[in-house]
């Protein structure tokens, strides 16, 4: 199953292979979301196009989820493309609702075991888990639907585990672009919804203040040229465009809360303290 969201007719058709053209970027997660729920397999991946899988990376996550029945998804060793260097091997969560991803730019990577959720770059679910949760949500178009999806996937008391032998090279953002206002945007009004619908309502509260902690140190960061913050500074973007931006997020959040007050489905407060980081590291990674 192949689906071809670019909207320019990009993927030939193959021989065995069933073809999806979407007419336009229809986003990550409703594509995701046309594959899966167009096929009847017991399980259910995803890999992002700027992303190369090793030859036995779908066989090591579908063997991981077979021997193991209360696993509902699985995270892949994802390495920075070029390097000996981890992007991912699952992520982690801060207190304002931004995710990261686990063991980034470490050279070792971490043991086989439990994680929170699974990078959206490369990842396996079960074909209950899509059922239960339609996969990914529409509205969130691009970033944090992964985060959403795995968080909702753990509420409903499945387990995910990472498999460092399942690897995959990713060319991190080639995609969508490293820095950029649009980006930013995306990933503020994304974080704002997916805190709505699965914080406790200990963390809902606070997370404002460790919002606007992480500001602080990105503002930091963006005087030092340090991690995201100062990768956006260094392109020339106005500081002025990504304020307004995070502005809009919250804009929309107001538009939105009605609905997503009503698909809150929090998780337990333990779950999130067992696998959460500092807004500080978040901000300067």
């Amino acid at each position: 199953m192949v689906v071809d969201n670019s909207g320019a007719g990009r993927a030939p058709a193959s021989p065995g292979v069933r073809l999806i053209r979407n007419r336009g970027n229809v986003g990550y997660g409703v594509a995701a979301n046309q594959a899966w729920l167009s096929s009847n397999s017991a399980y259910c991946a995803v890999i992002n196009d700027d992303a190369i899988a090793h030859d036995d990376w779908l066989a090591a996550l579908v063997a991981a989820l077979a021997a193991n029945p209360r696993v509902g998804m699985a995270a892949s060793q994802v390495r920075l493309a070029g390097t000996e260097q981890i992007d991912s091997a699952g992520m982690v969560i801060a207190r304002d609702g931004s995710s990261k991803q686990r063991a980034h730019r470490e050279t070792v990577s971490p043991e086989g075991g439990e994680v929170l959720l699974p990078s959206g770059s490369a990842a396996i679910f079960r074909r209950e888990v899509i059922d239960q949760t339609g996969g990914f949500d529409p509205d969130f178009f691009l970033y944090c639907e992964d985060t959403d999806l795995g968080l909702r996937v753990r509420q409903m008391g499945w387990t995910c585990l990472y498999v460092p032998e399942a690897v995959v090279e990713h060319r991190y953002s080639a995609s969508a672009g490293a820095a950029s206002a649009r980006k930013a945007y995306l990933v503020e009004r994304n974080r704002l919804r997916l805190v709505v619908r699965n914080f406790p309502a200990t963390w809902l509260w606070q997370a404002p203040f460790y919002a606007a902690a992480r500001y602080w140190y990105q503002f930091l960061a963006m005087r030092r040229g340090e991690g995201k913050a100062g990768a956006y500074a260094a392109s020339g973007q106005s500081i002025w465009k990504l304020g307004w931006f995070v502005m809009k997020a919250h804009l929309a959040l107001l538009r939105d809360l009605p609905r997503l007050l009503r698909e809150r489905s929090p998780l337990p407060p333990a779950l999130l303290e067992r696998w959460c980081v500092s807004v500080r590291e978040v901000a300067t990674h």
